[in-house]
């Protein structure tokens, strides 16, 4: 199973050639894709209109979700407070949350994110950037 990244929607939503459809598609292979939360409220929070908003609300509903726990959230703070300790910076503590589910989740992380890769360095995260 694969947990798809808000950076690759982002860029997929994005791309009017399809080429970005193409490699997800290669990548993915007939596996099921699942969205933690909180890139359902990264992808959201970035709508450009209600138009927008609409469409990805929609497109969002159809979606297979998986919800952190309260002991993900501490878990995933955890990977920004070691990150930053051995002076790593993480953009975002969401990244952290998603890699924690992942990690609790055995789930694969599909990305194009640079922060996976530094979490990917103190944690046991299954982690591709999708080229």
């Amino acid at each position: 199973m694969i947990m798809v990244d808000s950076s690759v929607w982002v860029d997929l939503f994005r791309d009017g050639t399809g080429a970005v459809a193409a490699r997800l598609e290669k990548v993915v292979d007939n596996r099921d894709i699942v969205l933690g939360r909180p890139t359902e409220l990264e992808l959201l929070q970035g709508a450009r209109d209600e138009s927008e908003w609409d469409l990805l609300s929609g497109y969002l509903a159809g979606q297979e979700f998986i919800e952190p726990t309260p002991a993900t959230w501490k878990a995933a703070a955890r990977i920004y407070f070691d990150l930053r300790r051995l002076g790593v910076t993480v953009r975002s503590s969401i990244d952290c949350c998603l890699a924690q589910m992942a990690i609790e989740h055995e789930l694969l992380v599909l990305h194009r994110d640079h922060d996976f890769r530094r979490i990917a360095a103190i944690r046991p995260l299954q982690q591709l950037w999708l080229e």
